[in-house]
């Protein structure tokens, strides 16, 4: 394990230690508030687990540009820095704060580090399991353990779709649009929607789910967890084919097993699916 994914595994172990755990279940009211909708939620654990990370960003790499989700939500410019950064630290503090906020175990901390564009390391930690899965460009994916044991990480191997288990969030879709695709989706075994793509990365990664579809790309949603998902032998896209980089906030994404699985879920969405 690279220096830089040791260090971020280890500091977003810190801020749940410190900021996270203490404050599951245990939300005020005034703790909690919407962003843009009753379903887009920051909370007070968001705010100080991101404030205690970039702090030890800025302390042990000052020379990389921090961008946090809540970050971005003060100031949207830094988006657009991570293009042309020399290095980037990209990080949510909690991914899935709706679920988070309603005390349901199902919420995780990631971050990714990017070098010209280019994703070279992430990491997701689960606060509750306090293990990461971590990935870095080349050298594989790894679930790590407490005790520090490691296990590679492989995708699941490729089975017809009728037979496959697949996450998607289509809340962004048109209502129509939205009726179409989870109408074509009916033909899969499994349809779910975990409200996390953290922990949902983490079950892709692991071989437990067969596809991810995900419209919006905030980068924090998706850097540590397409790569997580490359290293352990997955195909990751995005809806038009292109290969999918850090400064890409639209376009749409799929993972799959293989590139032949991709191509079949990628008719099954229909043409009309595009972001």
């Amino acid at each position: 394990m690279s220096d830089i994914a040791d260090f971020l595994f280890q500091t977003l172990r810190e801020a749940a230690r410190s900021e996270v755990l203490p404050r599951f279940r245990r939300l005020a009211q005034g703790d909690v508030r919407e962003k843009t909708s009753a379903i887009d939620l920051v909370t007070e654990a968001d705010e100080a687990a991101e404030r205690f990370i970039q702090a030890a960003c800025a302390r042990s790499h000052p020379q990389a540009v921090f961008v946090g989700e809540e970050g971005v939500v003060a100031d949207p410019k830094l988006l657009t820095r991570i293009r042309d950064a020399e290095l980037a630290i990209v990080v949510d503090p909690i991914d899935g704060t709706a679920n988070f906020a309603a005390g349901a175990p199902m919420f995780g901390m990631m971050a990714a580090v990017v070098r010209g564009n280019e994703t070279i390391a992430g990491v997701i930690y689960d606060p509750l399991g306090d293990d990461a899965m971590i990935g870095e460009r080349g050298a594989g994916a790894f679930l790590v353990r407490p005790d520090g044991e490691r296990e590679r990480l492989r995708v699941a191997a490729a089975l017809p779709l009728a037979e496959s288990i697949a996450v998607a969030s289509t809340s962004y879709l048109p209502t129509a649009e939205r009726r179409d695709v989870l109408t074509r989706l009916a033909d899969l075994r499994i349809l779910a929607n975990y409200r996390t793509a953290a922990q949902e990365y983490r079950l892709m990664a692991s071989g437990h789910v067969h596809f991810q579809f995900y419209l919006k790309l905030m980068p924090w949603d998706h850097l540590a967890g397409s790569l997580l998902v490359e290293e352990a032998g997955g195909h990751v896209r995005r809806l038009d084919g292109g290969r999918y980089v850090p400064s890409d906030v639209a376009g749409g994404l799929l993972t799959a097993p293989d590139a032949d699985s991709w191509a079949a879920m990628r008719e099954l969405l229909g043409p009309g699916i595009t972001a």
